[in-house]
C-alpha cells in the first residue's frame, strides 16, 4: 500500500474530534493498510487516523511479539468504558516530535469497538497494551499526551518546539 505523512503538532487536525465510521468498504481497507505501513515505517506501536490527516475514529495498535512481525489490532469507533488502577510510565508520540515524559494512565481498561469488517469487539486490556490504546483513543478526541503533562512541562515543550521549527 502506501506510507503516508505523519502530521505533527501543532497541526490543527490533531485537535479535531474524529468522526464515527459507518461505511466498511475498500476505501476503509486501503486506509487501514496505509496506516499499518506508516506505523511500522515510523516505527511506532500505535497510530490514529488523524495522525495522517484523516479525522475518522480508527486506530491501529501493534501486538507483535517478535522483531519484523506485523501483528496489529484494528479498532474502529473505540470507546473505553471503564478503567481501574493507575500506572505512570514514559510516553512519546509520532506526532509530538522530540518529547518524552511520564504520563499517568489506567492500568486496566475495558474497550468496545468494531473490527475492520464492522463486527463488534469487546475486551479488557492491561499494562502496555492498555496504555497504547488510551494514548490512541485520546488522539480521536483531539487530545495529545502533552495535554496530560503539567502546564510548566507543556510550556517548556512549546518553547523547545518553537526553537526546533525555527532551526529547520
Amino acid at each position: 500500500m502506501a506510507i503516508r505523512e505523519i502530521i505533527t503538532y501543532p497541526h490543527p487536525v490533531l485537535r479535531q474530534k474524529a468522526e464515527k465510521i459507518t461505511v466498511f468498504d475498500q476505501e476503509l481497507a486501503t486506509l487501514i493498510e496505509d496506516m499499518a505501513d506508516t506505523m511500522y515505517n515510523a516505527p511506532g506501536v500505535g497510530l490514529a487516523a488523524n495522525q495522517i490527516g484523516v479525522a475518522r475514529q480508527l486506530v491501529l495498535v501493534d501486538r507483535s511479539t517478535k522483531d519484523n512481525e506485523r501483528n496489529y489490532l484494528v479498532l474502529i469507533n473505540p470507546e473505553i468504558s471503564a478503567g481501574e488502577g493507575s500506572v505512570t510510565d514514559e510516553e512519546g508520540c509520532l506526532s509530538v516530535i522530540e518529547c518524552y515524559d511520564k504520563v499517568k494512565r489506567f492500568k486496566k481498561i475495558h474497550v468496545t469497538a468494531l473490527d475492520r469488517e464492522g463486527n463488534p469487539l469487546e475486551f479488557d486490556a492491561e499494562d502496555r497494551f492498555a496504555r497504547i490504546i488510551q494514548h490512541e483513543v485520546d488522539h480521536l478526541l483531539g487530545t495529545l499526551f502533552i495535554d496530560r503533562l503539567s502546564s510548566l512541562k507543556r510550556a517548556l515543550y512549546k518553547k523547545k518546539l518553537k526553537k526546533i521549527l525555527q532551526d529547520t
